[in-house]
């Protein structure tokens, strides 16, 4: 997997073949990832900024009522496994990070009806019974290498600490969230390249609308 300072040196002798959307994803997916490599002892940083370098890359403008957070995931996971001719995504679950994965997944405090149950949403019976199931799941795609349903699951979980850590409901350097802040922020460290690095190895593909585009004359983001 490629560092920042190598997907930087080919987004620069690459960059003007680059559709304007690509180019700006993966300029300011990179710009993100730059920071969080300097994060090496802030866990807690390296998530945040890790989070946004994704966000960057995926994110895009839609105007389908339908198109939630969790379709925009799935959506964007299976354009990427399609185009991962090199089976990049496939090595991170399999043989980069399986363990990791599967405490992930057994981690009730990344599940979204863990907590839905403590804000008096869900009975205890009703959350337990998610998590099972979820797991199950989780257990069967892992035991039949389908690695979009497992990387759906894990992305929906990374989105369980993204929530907690940037709408404030998590301290920093927290001892009780250690765990997983450490692994998602090592995990997304490693899937953050590999999504840039797919998104320039195929520049003509439709990747949607950039959120937020550069407008000129205007101190436009970049």
């Amino acid at each position: 997997m490629a560092s920042h300072k190598e997907l930087k040196a080919r987004q620069r002798r690459e960059r003007d073949t680059h559709s304007p959307s690509v180019a700006l994803r993966v300029h300011r997916a990179l710009s993100w990832l730059g920071r969080a490599e300097k994060e090496r002892a802030d866990d807690d940083a390296r998530f945040v900024f890790l989070w946004i370098a994704f966000n960057a890359a995926y994110a895009t403008e839609s105007h389908d009522p339908e198109m939630t957070e969790k379709r925009s995931f799935k959506s964007f996971l299976r354009t990427l496994m399609k185009l991962d001719t090199r089976g990049q995504l496939g090595y991170l679950l399999w043989r980069e990070f399986p363990n990791s994965i599967r405490m992930l997944l057994k981690n009730e405090f990344v599940f979204t009806d863990f907590w839905q149950h403590h804000n008096g949403q869900l009975t205890a019976a009703e959350w337990e019974g998610r998590f099972k199931k979820s797991r199950r799941a989780a257990e069967l795609a892992l035991a039949g290498g389908d690695t979009l349903q497992v990387l759906s699951i894990v992305l929906a979980r990374l989105y369980v600490l993204r929530n907690q850590v940037m709408h404030g409901g998590a301290t920093w350097n927290g001892s009780v969230n250690r765990d997983q802040v450490r692994d998602c922020a090592n995990l997304l460290g490693k899937l953050v390249p590999i999504v840039i690095e797919i998104m320039m190895d195929h520049p003509a593909h439709d990747w949607g609308m950039a959120t937020y585009p550069v407008i000129s004359g205007t101190g436009g983001l970049s």
